[in-house]
């Protein structure tokens, strides 16, 4: 082993701002470094910096964030006015369902929720 992994870095446009919607979705509390960076330390789970960039998305995110929920309708239902967008409809596979969403910046991520019964 050479390290651990010690927290998971969104670039963006606005950290502030990017943090808050985070923050709404997964609770813990944000330490603003500075006007470039902020990390948000959630109630469970590992830190997510979210830092400056001078460049916009171009294409899809190569890593995501699963977001694991009780119920998928519910969590999409709750992210929509903080501006989250939903891209797609519900998957549902052997290991149950997932919905594919963005962040207010276009980053995907996607709720999950499994294993879920699946009837034909």
């Amino acid at each position: 082993m050479i390290g651990k992994l010690g927290e998971v870095v969104i670039d963006c446009h606005d950290p502030q701002a990017l943090a808050e919607f985070w923050q709404h979705l997964l609770g813990g509390y944000m330490i603003r470094q500075s006007h470039e960076w902020v990390a948000l330390e959630p109630a469970s789970g590992i830190t997510i910096g979210f830092q400056l960039v001078p460049e916009a998305k171009s294409v899809k995110n190569r890593v995501h964030l699963d977001v694991d929920v009780p119920d998928l309708e519910d969590a999409v239902a709750a992210s929509l006015p903080w501006g989250a967008v939903r891209v797609g409809e519900v998957v549902y596979d052997e290991l149950g369902g997932f919905q594919v969403m963005q962040d207010p910046e276009g980053n995907e991520f996607c709720f999950i929720h499994g294993p879920t019964a699946i009837t034909a």
